[in-house]
């Protein structure tokens, strides 16, 4: 595997989901992630216990190559960045083992600095030092 700082690494990955300009936004998620890369979501738990509770036996939600990748980066921060109200921010350094990244993230609105939400991120990477599988288990 290629020598990659995991602290540099996450800074980039916070960075992609409060970038603004679109441009540099679908650039970063071509070098963050691997051409295949995945996001996978275990979202809230009354997300999910709704989700089971109509019938799915899990509610994990997946975005799957750079395309996906990028509208759910764009999604995200069409929703809670662009209007100026959250920004995202490592709450926890990077942990390296071997081939995976982990740290914690939260969520803080803009006009009092309450925050409003984090979660767990866990970084499978490739040789290349780039993204496989992103595991995001929100709190």
């Amino acid at each position: 595997m290629s020598a990659i700082d995991a602290q540099d690494l996450i800074e980039r990955y916070i960075g992609v989901w409060n970038e603004p300009d679109p441009a540099i936004r679908r650039r970063t998620v071509h070098e963050l992630w691997a051409e295949d890369g995945v996001h996978l979501l275990r979202p809230p738990q009354e997300v999910h216990d709704r989700a089971v509770s109509l019938g799915f036996g899990t509610a994990v939600l997946q975005a799957r190559g750079h395309a996906e990748l990028h509208a759910r980066v764009t999604r995200a921060h069409e929703e809670f960045v662009a209007p100026g109200t959250y920004v995202f921010r490592i709450r926890e350094a990077a942990r390296r083992l071997d081939d995976v990244v982990t740290f914690r993230w939260e969520s803080f609105h803009t006009g009092d600095g309450q925050v409003t939400g984090g979660g767990l991120e866990f970084l499978v990477l490739d040789e290349e030092g780039r993204i496989k599988a992103d595991y995001q288990f929100v709190d």
